[in-house]
């Protein structure tokens, strides 16, 4: 990489100090396929020595970067190899105690969040799967710092319902469980369609088969850097909107390699990729959805608004790719309801419905994230939406994912709170028209046709 000049420091200064440009998270990968075993108490034992030892100056590293380049790295994290993969020859049913490994081993090394207690099951399920699915309620409510994932489609194999049905089942139990924190369970589990090996975004990281035995992935953000550079061009055309976009995309970017490079070197493992995802905070001014008023929108959610985000997330997109060549992860815009502080300003005025949510995932980097909803809402309707959502995926070739609470005795207007980085929501409407039979059917989605690239 060319080194930094003059001119792109004071520019990543001013980024920092104004307009809340930060590294959202360093993420490391960690193989746990020589962890195996068929005794769960050394299959246990093994995960935390690896994790304990692997990462146990990620956190160190992650802060003396952070000191030395004044740049601010919120998160320090970690994903692994998906738990299904490795813990099927114990031949348990119950695999939390490997999520209570985890959780140990992410609290001895210092790290917010450690993802990767995950099954694919885009084509089916094993054995293992079967049981990871199983253990996931109890184990995001047993646990403070675990994440979950499943996969339950791709543009290659169709879209597994049966998978669908237990996700939604998965959601509403997590959600129940954790009842006195608001159903903050449901907030740890993510099911996508096409997932990425190496995102480094909770909760839906984890570190894939093709991985290296361990990496280094960071993703930035920058929604604010964003927004004050439209500031610049206001009332001017949408070439000079995306041109604009594509360049702060660019040092934004520039920032997240050089933070990748020094944390690969000083931590003596590879380089993976960087994430350039816009992932915004509750923070007033790191708002994914002021950058959609900025272009000239009343609020986000008013018509123009899924216009407007394919703009941004492609520009995003084309901006980081010019400034390096190894791009990776979502990149691109988040648009999580929870937090973003101009998408709970909307949702709460009723301009974003979950309708029109929907409509944006078609374009943006993921999906429905973060979203609240009725406590009464059915494990069949949250799997139907999950379906919607997992059909955008497939016939587009994107990924997407969702993360809905159903928050316990909660009803539309209220408001629930889960503070720091996840902030909070307003409870929105769900359809009311039933849907259980279709949710119930199982089977198979067909792959689209243009999946026969091979």
């Amino acid at each position: 990489m060319a080194l930094i000049n003059q001119h792109e420091i004071l520019e990543t200064i001013r980024m920092i100090d104004r307009e809340n440009l930060d590294v959202r998270t360093i993420t490391m990968g960690i193989s746990l396929m020589d962890c195996a075993a068929a005794d769960m108490n050394a299959l246990c034992g093994r995960i935390y020595d690896k994790i304990c030892t692997r990462a146990k100056d990620l956190v160190k590293t992650g802060e003396e970067i952070e000191e030395e380049f004044g740049i601010p790295i919120v998160n320090k994290r970690i994903s692994v190899t998906p738990v299904a993969i490795v813990a099927g020859g114990t031949g348990a049913r119950d695999y939390t105690p490997i999520a209570r490994a985890l959780d140990r081993a992410a609290k001895e090394v210092g790290v917010n969040f450690i993802g990767g207690f995950s099954a694919l099951v885009h084509k089916g399920f094993t054995e293992s799967d079967r049981a990871l699915f199983d253990s996931v309620p109890a184990a995001l409510a047993e646990t403070d710092l675990v994440c979950s994932s499943v996969n339950v489609g791709s543009t290659k194999a169709g879209i597994n319902m049966d998978a669908v049905l237990q996700a939604g089942q998965i959601i509403k139990e997590a959600a129940e469980r954790t009842a006195g924190s608001d159903g903050i369970g449901a907030a740890k589990f993510v099911a996508f369609c096409n997932a990425v090996e190496d995102n480094p975004f909770m909760a839906g990281a984890f570190h894939g088969t093709g991985e290296p035995e361990v990496v280094v992935n960071v993703g930035v953000s920058g929604p604010g850097v964003v927004k004050s550079a439209l500031e610049e061009v206001r009332g001017e055309p949408f070439d000079v909107v995306a041109e604009t976009i594509k360049r702060t995309a660019f040092r934004i970017t520039r920032v997240g390699q050089l933070v990748a490079r020094e944390a690969s070197a000083r931590l003596g493992v590879p380089f993976g990729i960087v994430d350039l995802s816009l992932a915004p905070t509750p923070a007033v001014g790191d708002s994914v959805a002021y950058i959609l008023t900025e272009m000239g929108l009343d609020m986000a959610g008013a018509p123009g608004t899924t216009a407007a985000l394919a703009l941004l997330n492609d520009a995003v997109k084309k901006g980081g790719v010019m400034a390096s060549s190894h791009v990776g992860g979502l990149s691109g815009a988040f648009i999580p309801v929870s937090e973003d502080a101009g998408m709970i300003e909307a949702a709460t005025a009723g301009a974003l419905s979950l309708e029109k949510l929907e409509a944006m995932t078609c374009v943006c980097s993921v999906g429905l994230d973060m979203i609240a909803l009725p406590g009464d809402t059915s494990a069949e309707t949250l799997a139907a939406i999950l379906a919607d959502e997992a059909a955008i995926g497939m016939i587009n070739n994107k990924t997407t994912a969702v993360r809905l609470i159903p928050a316990p005795g909660k009803k539309v207007g209220d408001v629930v709170e889960f503070g720091g980085l996840l902030g909070r929501a307003p409870v929105i409407a769900v359809n009311s028209w039933g849907c259980a039979a279709f949710a119930r059917r199982g089977g198979r989605v067909p792959a689209p046709i243009h999946s026969l690239r091979n």
